[in-house]
């Protein structure tokens, strides 16, 4: 098939099969003699894994560790779960982060008075030091 029915098999966009193909996690294709990329159903197979591991959020590295183990069938699973554990780590530090700046964000404009008047909470806290913002602090309240 060719990249854009290896596109539809597989959910992924035509566009990010060349980029896989760059980054190395799928690869680069023999092409016909018009210059077509040729997939089989393995290589389908794969974008569909590389698609499930990008919704979970994994990063291309960590994508390529996992393609290497799902194709090493005397994988140990303590190696593929301890990948996943890293990751889901990285999700709660991330959660953490995206948590504070939603209840900085939210403590702003609490404090923000939505008005014709030049005072503006949010404004000054984005102009604070770092230090200010991570602690919620602010000049007006």
């Amino acid at each position: 098939m060719n990249i854009g029915e290896a596109a539809r098999a597989s959910g992924v966009t035509a566009k990010m099969i060349r980029y896989y193909e760059s980054v190395g996690l799928l690869a680069a294709k023999s092409r016909t003699t018009a210059g077509y990329r040729v997939y089989g159903p393995q290589e389908v197979h794969s974008l569909r894994f590389i698609r499930q591991a990008r919704r979970l959020g994994f990063l291309v590295e960590d994508i390529r560790r996992l393609l290497a183990l799902w194709q090493d069938r005397s994988r140990a699973s303590a190696e593929v779960k301890a990948i996943a554990l890293e990751h889901v780590a990285d999700l709660e530090r991330r959660i953490a982060e995206l948590t504070e700046m939603r209840d900085t964000l939210a403590h702003l404009a609490d404090h923000c008075h939505g008005d014709e008047r030049p005072d503006c909470p949010i404004i000054e806290g984005l102009a604070a030091p770092e230090m200010a913002i991570s602690h919620g602090c602010h000049t007006n309240e």
